[in-house]
């Protein structure tokens, strides 16, 4: 029996309850929360939801506050706030005041998890590491019976799946820096594959960005494992700073403390006194040394857990998350890969460093001109790829403005998003205009100008003009009824 589990519903039977912001993960919240008694209301900025929403929750007696008012009269007992959302606005600084709990849907999670977490978090390459890591536990969780949940940040809200985990399960979770802001975890393995300067346009500081990633080993004891990046000053440093047991992983150097994990000679290994080759460079399918770091990542996080076999075979099969240099086929010799989510400079470079032979046979490297329009020298790329390195050339240099005409056009949606949401983060105390027709763009903006016909006809942020219900607003619709419907 989950006796954690069994408080929380007690404590929350009959409680107001506020979602405050109606995302993915206080979305999976809700039929849980009913199920445990919650009297829940929906708070949102969104002044228009759709009707699929809409229906999700007035179906369930959910009480609706949507619109400019939406912050306004917390008089709830409890929040469960999104994490794109801060602690410290006004509204919530001033409902915790008076009594009101805030707190979180993954808070909550791993305060009543029973399974064994495993989280992962860090400013590069903790999507494929927690993948990782999820897959070598279910190579143990084959033999033994248990199961492998696999979310957080990486997509899939796991709080509705608390009920039927048990202590013998694993739980492997991505963390962001949002959602580690006001929480702390004790996970049984935690890592940090590395801290570079991202999110600023959300956090106050590099200092507040670095704390939140503290915050995933504070709660942490001695017989917890911390898994650090020994080359990243950041991340080093962290080891002085915890109680749990701290194992270091690093790319051309082996760690002076025990136990480590390093690459030498093109080979992964790993030290608790007792040196032990785990794998070779060519047994891992994924291309570029930042994938040997995630594996040297994952493989500390879970030694113990899963045999060195198990690791082996997870490398020598596993293709890379979607759109990450994800390997998706291979025909003549020729291999084919899908890294259209790499949208930040730094993940960029690390995709390209990764094919050293393609760089290698571009007449002047990387500073081969992306087009033959205006030197014969330059190559002709894909419409996709020659827009992400453009733009983050745009970014190796410290430019006040910076003017992108349609930068996402040649780009699936997810990865027109993403890169979007990149370029706005990079472009923290600048001023970006986007010239675009695809609306998806438009929700990122501070403010948008409308045109019709070569005049402006409507101004104002995404909320406000839908509210305002005009030319905007129907296009929008009509672009979101086409995605939504399946058609072109």
């Amino acid at each position: 029996m989950n006796e954690r589990l069994q408080t929380f519903k007690n404590n929350i039977k009959n409680k107001k309850v506020a979602l405050l912001g109606m995302g993915i993960s206080n979305r999976a919240a809700v039929d849980f929360l009913l199920s445990a008694g919650a009297i829940l209301s929906a708070r949102d900025k969104n002044p228009a939801p759709d009707a699929e929403i809409t229906e999700f929750l007035t179906s369930r007696g959910v009480k609706m506050i949507y619109g400019e008012g939406y912050l306004s009269d917390i008089t709830e007992d409890i929040v469960f706030k999104s994490p794109g959302i801060r602690f410290d606005i006004p509204e919530l600084v001033s409902a915790a005041e008076n009594g009101v709990v805030i707190t979180s849907e993954m808070e909550v999670f791993t305060n009543i998890c029973p399974a064994k977490i495993f989280a992962v978090t860090g400013s590069d390459g903790k999507t494929t590491t927690t993948t990782l890591v999820a897959k070598m536990l279910e190579k143990t969780a084959e033999k033994t019976g248990a199961k492998v949940y696999l979310g957080g940040n990486i997509g899939t809200p796991l709080l509705p799946y608390v009920e039927e985990m048990t202590e013998n399960d694993f739980a492997v979770l991505e963390l962001s820096s949002f959602q580690l802001h006001t929480m702390q975890t004790a996970p049984v393995s935690a890592i940090v594959t590395n801290v570079t300067p991202n999110h600023l346009n959300w956090h106050t500081s590099m200092e507040e960005y670095v704390e939140s990633k503290k915050n995933i080993y504070r709660g942490q004891t001695e017989s917890c494992r911390l898994v650090l990046n020994a080359n990243n000053e950041i991340t080093a440093s962290m080891a002085d700073e915890t109680r749990a047991s701290v194992t270091f992983f690093a790319f051309g150097n082996e760690p002076k403390t025990k136990p480590c994990c390093y690459f030498e000679n093109g080979n992964i290994y790993y030290d608790n006194g007792e040196k032990q080759l785990v794998m070779t460079r060519n047994d891992i399918r994924l291309v570029g040394d930042h994938n040997v770091e995630n594996y040297m990542a994952a493989i500390s996080a879970v030694w113990g857990y899963t045999a060195v076999p198990d690791m082996i075979e997870v490398a020598r099969t596993f293709n890379g998350v979607a759109h990450r240099i994800e390997l998706i086929a291979e025909k003549d010799g020729v291999k084919f890969y899908n890294s259209s989510i790499d949208t930040s400079p730094t993940r960029t470079l690390a995709a390209l460093a990764s094919f050293e032979e393609k760089l290698a046979a571009l007449p002047e490297g990387i500073l081969t001109p992306l087009t033959r329009e205006f030197d014969k020298k330059g190559v002709e790329l894909s419409g996709g790829e020659s827009q992400k390195i453009a733009i983050a050339r745009v970014f190796a240099r410290d430019y006040d403005l910076m003017i992108l005409d349609e930068p996402s056009s040649a780009l699936d949606p997810i990865a027109e998003y993403e890169l979007n949401r990149s370029i706005l983060e990079n472009a923290k105390d600048k001023t970006v205009i986007f010239i675009s027709h695809r609306l998806s763009t438009t929700r990122m903006a501070d403010r948008i100008y409308m045109f019709d016909q070569g005049a402006i006809v409507e101004v104002g942020s995404h909320d406000r003009l839908m509210a305002k219900n005009g030319k905007y607003a129907e296009m929008y619709r009509t672009q979101a009824k086409k995605y939504r419907s399946g058609t072109k």
